[in-house]
């Protein structure tokens, strides 16, 4: 009985200590998620604006080859946000799994699929299955920089103006990221960059979502060549906001997946505890009764003498 109790013991103490440290990250978490958070919100105006801006050009210019697609598209490129620490929970198993099925989706089609990654678990994920990576760029999951964005969109927009009849062109640009909906609401998603996909809505509804009208821009010296120079900055803000919510969204998971972590901590100490009391309590019953039937054999060897 000594030894199991001193187990529980044991395990109640390692217990606790892992708890502790599951309890500091939930709160490093929290405060990052706060961060991460401002961050996103201050780059939303200027991502909505140049959307808004490129919808406007894309009315006027039909013909740009960034909004054309391809007669026969036979190569495309993903680019995959994960993270670069562990203890997130499903954040980066989920990014990998919408990847996974963009690529099948892609291969059905019958075009190449040519991988870009972001961050050290999902490159780690690649090189263990041996699978090939044009690209990829590790340390900048947590805190994202626009020149981060850049890099990586010039990458890719160098692979997508080049012949894709080459070895180096590609026909399209994917990006799966993980969209933030809430502090418990994270969901990995998948969207095309290039060729870009407008989506024409009415004055009306856009004048409702903005609260006011619909502003008139004139371009100069062209239409064509302002999005000539308004498009390469669009699919780096697109990276970039992607990127943003991807750490956002890793803060998020990181944080519930350590108070789930805490939560389940403290109830195994709590059922620990109670199985240590309860092994203590049989431990001093059988000591009553070793005690008790000592007693009980000396008074009759007592009586015997008498």
């Amino acid at each position: 009985m000594g030894a199991q109790l001193r187990v529980y013991r044991r395990r109640i103490r390692s217990t606790k200590s892992m708890a502790k440290i599951t309890r500091a990250m939930e709160l490093i978490a929290t405060t990052r998620i706060t961060r991460a958070q401002r961050v996103m919100q201050a780059a939303q105006p200027y991502a909505r604006e140049i959307t808004r801006a490129v919808s406007a050009l894309a009315q006027q210019v039909k013909d740009h080859p960034l909004l054309m697609e391809s007669e026969n598209p036979t190569r495309a490129a993903v680019l995959v946000i994960t993270s670069d620490k562990g203890l997130a929970g499903a954040f980066t198993a989920n990014s990998i799994k919408e990847s996974e099925r963009l690529s099948a989706l892609l291969d059905s089609q019958g075009k190449e699929v040519l991988q870009y990654v972001v961050g050290r678990k999902g490159i780690a994920y690649n090189q263990f299955r041996r699978r090939a990576m044009e690209q990829t760029w590790e340390g900048i999951t947590e805190r994202p920089t626009y020149l981060d964005a850049r890099e990586i969109a010039d990458a890719l927009m160098d692979r997508f103006t080049k012949d894709s009849g080459t070895e180096d062109g590609v026909d399209e640009i994917h990006i799966v990221s993980t969209e933030f909906v809430s502090m418990l609401t994270q969901h990995a998603a998948s969207h095309r960059a290039l060729p870009l996909e407008v989506e024409e809505v009415e004055p009306k509804v856009l004048e409702a979502e903005q609260g006011g009208p619909m502003p008139l821009y004139d371009f100069e010296p062209s239409a064509k060549e302002a999005l000539d120079q308004l498009l390469p900055q669009y699919v780096a803000n697109r990276i970039y906001f992607a990127l943003l919510e991807s750490a956002a969204s890793q803060q998020a998971s990181r944080r519930n997946a350590m108070k789930a972590a805490t939560d389940n901590a403290e109830e195994l100490v709590q059922n620990l505890t109670r199985q240590a009391n309860q092994a203590r309590q049989a431990e001093i019953t059988n000591e009553i009764s070793e005690i008790v039937g000592g007693a009980d054999a000396l008074a009759g060897a007592s009586a015997g003498s008498e």
